[in-house]
């Protein structure tokens, strides 16, 4: 997989004139039109203004819990512990991590817009994913020696002595429908739904303080400036330079962001993302917040286009290995169970709404599990489930699965 190297890229640019990529001591023209930076750099008084030490340190927890939910040694309550993490306990391998007040169970389904008056979908969102770890433990766990046939958990290997998988009776992957539907629940919620929001990024006297360069209590940013960068920290936080990424430096979204723009369909959609976070936050600097807002739909738009694409992608890949290497197709629809199950977390742009609903998408998944499974799952089935996501995007079935 190819990996993304910005640098010195060409600069995204909205209109003719320019402003200062911060106002260094409150000296920023505020103009009709703004210019990126060439990287996801932004200053005031020689000090960096962009933080989102929170953000990172949830990716990581993320990524111990999903290696911790292929571990036979863990116990439902060391992973649930590891979920819901308080401070100070010893939950992860890194002791920051542990002296921590993040959790990751806490931001899952936790919109300001899809969720701040919907605590009810969000508590049986993150009584799905607790249902993930408790199944894990319970069905997968005691039969990870046994070999797993229609309606018997257990482990399943790969064609050519490939990887070997670990199955519920249905042939899902429990830690596979975590980690991607975690991507939609986690990471695509708070970024387009949460800190991308008019409701978050507007809250209270955020305009006013942003206008008048007053900070966010003795930090160096604004409070408009640290939310939408609290947002670019879901996609590129865990990156050795966030302001440069490469990706692919997680297994969430920034693995797939990539192998999108891996895709010759879909190239350039990593930069389109990268420039609208770049302008976005310029646009705050430059306080044009018709700027700001327009960039937020394009990463709304490009962030839900990725869910999609690899939802239906793991779909017509594991309908490919249908009866030939039932692991590999087991594995691929997993990964298409959890990406399906993340689109109730995208946005269409210019609405409050996401490309399909948790009432839809619950209706996906349950075609999927129908009788044994994967088991029984058919090729005919598979491009029904694919088609009818494609249809809700600008590109096809045909696309999305190459």
């Amino acid at each position: 997989m190819k990996k993304f190297a910005f640098g010195l890229v060409a600069l995204a640019t909205l209109g003719l004139t320019s402003c200062s990529s911060d106002d260094d001591g409150g000296n920023t023209v505020v103009v009709d039109s703004v210019t990126a930076p060439d990287t996801y750099v932004f200053a005031r008084d020689a000090e960096s203004t962009v933080s989102f030490g929170g953000q990172t340190t949830r990716i990581q927890m993320a990524q111990e819990i999903v290696t911790g939910l292929v571990n036979t040694a863990n116990t439902e309550l060391v992973l649930d512990n590891m979920f819901t993490h308080v401070e100070d306990a010893n939950d992860f391998s890194d002791a920051d991590l542990n002296a921590s007040d993040k959790s990751v169970r806490s931001k899952v389904a936790a919109s300001t817009d899809y969720f701040a008056a919907n605590t009810t979908d969000a508590n049986a969102i993150k009584s799905t994913m607790d249902g993930y770890i408790q199944s894990q433990v319970n069905d997968v766990f005691p039969n990870w020696a046994t070999t797993a046939t229609s309606g018997v958990a257990g482990q399943i290997q790969q064609a050519g002595g490939g990887s070997i998988r670990y199955v519920n009776a249905k042939g899902l992957e429990y830690n596979q429908a975590f980690a991607k539907s975690l991507i939609g629940a986690l990471m695509v919620d708070q970024i387009l739904n949460n800190y991308l929001s008019t409701a978050v990024l507007d809250a209270g006297d955020n305009v006013a303080n942003n206008d008048a360069d007053i900070l966010d209590g003795t930090n160096s940013y604004t409070t408009m400036e640290h939310k939408w960068d609290e947002a670019y920290g879901y996609l590129y936080g865990n990156e050795d330079n966030p302001a440069v990424p490469v990706y692919e430096a997680d297994k969430f979204l920034s693995e797939y962001v990539a192998k999108v723009d891996g895709d010759s369909d879909f190239s350039g959609i990593a930069m389109d993302i990268y420039n609208a976070f770049k302008l976005g936050r310029a646009a705050i600097v430059a306080k044009n917040y018709d700027v700001r807002d327009a960039q937020a739909e394009i990463i709304k738009a490009k962030i839900s286009e990725v869910i999609a694409v690899r939802g239906i992608y793991y779909l017509q890949q594991g309908k490919a290995k249908l009866g030939t290497d039932m692991a590999s197709a087991f594995h691929a629809l997993s990964e298409a169970y959890g990406f399906i199950n993340s689109l109730q977390f995208t946005r269409k742009p210019g609405t409050t709404e996401p490309y399909l609903t948790k009432t839809e998408v619950e209706a996906l998944t349950s075609q999927l599990m129908t009788g044994n499974g994967f088991w029984d799952v058919t090729p005919a089935t598979l491009d029904a489930i694919s088609d009818t996501i494609s249809a809700e995007f600008d590109f096809t079935t045909a696309q999305a699965g190459s």
